[in-house]
């Protein structure tokens, strides 16, 4: 490969709340042992990123700075060449995070006591955004289906149509299921969501990460009246590791919802602003990165082929689920017949092995583990031999 995807830097004391919960918890893990938990990468920069940042330092100050015209072409660019969606840059709002985006579209277009869609189990903060805000969740859990998940669009809609559901959340790619929705199913969200005046907020933080064999549909792309009735929010934190530079976009293409959100941001306690090495980052990624991400997308998908492999061989009581689509890979560990705290307990404790626990994501997450792939496939091999031997004296 002609990118760097085996050195791992020890993030120690760096304010990675990972590999900090990693050390206090477990304070003798070994040399080889690193966290597979939250959803960053243990991968260096592409070195594109770094270079431009350090020639972009010697050529500016650390001023206030709004997205430059520069910046929302290359956004817009990427998502045309990646994507094939022609995003215009008047639609972007920046945004801190896609965390912060979807907050601020819960506030800003639904009232409390209002209804707020999610297919569930997903990524856990968006039920924080609803019980904070005092929104009521409507749940609309997904179908297990073998390997994978699918939506229940007969619940869904009978949802839908309740005239306290004001705003659905659609998490595209799925986290944690890791599911790349088809254009059917997103048109059928689509025609449900526009007849029940339901709007979307579309978070497709993942959708560059789409493994082989798989095609992710832009939501907003699909049709004029899907496109006037969302928000497509995106970032280059998930596909190219920036998350600490705290830089995302919300697409608005629906005039008056935008000049709404605008208002909203103006009046809110949040400064609009990003970061301005954050603005640079995401447009050197986006210009220049592409060749880092198909290779990043190989290794992940490598590292995929590597567990799936394993457990089939060792362990056939996990279900490994299909990963379409993010460096997330979703496992049901219930069939080793352990207490998903035990199952905590001993990874952790006994086989250095530290995931996102599938509780988290809901109910339905219980005795279910979150994967991050995005490391050297060297951490994933020595993962599974640890993993092997601390549960041989559990499984039979």
């Amino acid at each position: 490969m002609k990118y760097d995807f085996t050195t791992v830097y020890k993030r120690y004391g760096c304010g990675s709340g990972k590999w900090d919960e990693m050390q206090r918890e477990n304070p003798n893990v070994g040399e080889d042992v690193i966290p597979f938990s939250v959803a960053d990468m243990e991968f260096v920069e592409a070195p594109e990123i770094v270079e431009g940042l350090k020639a972009f330092l010697d050529t500016t100050v650390l001023g206030y700075a709004n997205a430059t015209d520069s910046y929302k072409e290359a956004v817009c660019a990427w998502m045309k060449k990646r994507h094939n969606w022609d995003a215009k840059p008047e639609w972007i709002l920046p945004s801190h995070g896609v965390v912060d985006a979807f907050f601020s579209a819960i506030k800003c277009y639904t009232n409390e006591g209002d209804g707020v869609m999610l297919l569930t189990p997903v990524y856990y903060p968006m039920y924080i955004g609803i019980k904070v805000n005092n929104r009521v969740l409507v749940d609309c859990p997904l179908v297990e289906r073998g390997d994978t998940y699918e939506i229940d669009f007969e619940d869904f809609e009978k949802k839908a149509k309740d005239p306290n559901t004001k705003l659905f959340i659609l998490c595209s790619p799925h986290n944690p299921c890791g599911r790349v929705w088809t254009k059917e199913e997103l048109e059928r969200i689509g025609r449900i969501c526009n007849e029940n005046h339901v709007l979307v907020v579309d978070d497709e933080i993942h959708h560059d990460l789409i493994m082989p064999g798989h095609t992710h549909y832009v939501y907003a792309a699909l049709s004029t009246e899907m496109e006037q009735n969302c928000l497509v929010l995106t970032a280059p934190s998930k596909t190219f590791n920036l998350a600490g530079l705290q830089t995302s976009n919300i697409f608005v293409p629906n005039e008056a919802l935008r000049r709404e959100m605008e208002a909203f941001l103006k009046r809110g306690s949040a400064n609009p602003k990003c970061n301005i090495l954050g603005y640079k980052a995401c447009e050197i990624a986006y210009s220049s990165c592409g060749e880092w991400l198909d290779e990043c997308i190989q290794v992940i998908d490598e590292n995929r082929r590597v567990i799936t492999e394993f457990m089939a061989e060792n362990f056939p009581q996990i279900r490994v689920c299909q990963l379409q689509a993010t460096y997330l890979l979703w496992m049901d560990w219930n069939g080793l017949g352990l207490d998903y705290k035990e199952l905590e307990r001993i990874n952790r404790q006994e086989a250095g092995l530290f995931f996102d626990e599938g509780y988290i994501f809901g109910a339905q997450g219980e005795g279910f583990e979150r994967w991050n792939l995005a490391c050297p496939t060297s951490y994933v091999v020595a993962a599974l031999k640890r993993m092997k031997e601390a549960y041989g004296k559990y499984v039979k």
